[in-house]
């Protein structure tokens, strides 16, 4: 079983399960076009949000029934909800993860996103054992595939027009670590 104490602490955030509480904060998240810009839903509305926050905030470890870690980010000292964060299992058998992660626009470019992301790849590899972790973002995402690159994850592929979103065909990206790899810089 895997299943953390909370709140997980790093220098500078607070990272624990979401509440009925971070309702308003979630929307002021994803009810945003420019956060759901490269994402394959549009702005959430308050009660789909409602809706959204009562299935993630059972995501509290990766046990033979649960199948994921999704986390709240927020600041040490405001408590203030800046993102999300998860690390989830997609292969039992073959000891594989992937990690999420969207961040309120506002606290971009200032290191909460690397600091977060990595104690969501610490959990995967330290405590959950997985071999591989992956993510992916839409190849537009620029910011999103910059901090993939400075957590160490490598670009293992850029698919072509492979996700019809918006009404769109649009490339993706997907970047990887493997245990080994984190163990050897951490």
């Amino acid at each position: 079983m895997a299943r953390p104490s909370f709140p997980l602490l790093t220098e500078r955030l607070m990272l624990r399960p979401f509440e009925d509480e971070d309702l308003e904060a979630m929307h002021a998240i994803y009810g945003r076009e420019d956060v759901n810009r490269f994402l394959d839903w549009e702005p959430r509305s308050r009660d789909a949000v409602r809706e959204w926050l009562d299935r993630i905030k059972t995501m509290i470890a990766l046990t033979p029934r649960g199948d994921g870690l999704r986390l709240a980010a927020l600041l040490k000292g405001t408590d203030t909800l800046i993102g999300d964060f998860s690390v989830w299992r997609t292969s039992r058998e073959h000891q594989q993860g992937e990690l999420g992660f969207v961040l309120h626009p506002d606290f971009q470019g200032k290191g909460y996103g690397q600091e977060a992301a990595n104690v969501m790849l610490r959990m995967g590899f330290e405590r959950l054992r997985f071999h591989r972790i992956a993510a992916q973002c839409d190849a537009r995402n620029a910011p999103s595939a910059t901090l993939m690159e400075r957590l160490g994850m490598r670009r293992e592929a850029h698919l072509r027009e492979s996700q019809f979103i918006k009404g769109e065909w649009v490339d993706e990206l997907v970047y990887a670590m493997l245990a080994s790899e984190w163990h050897a810089n951490h």
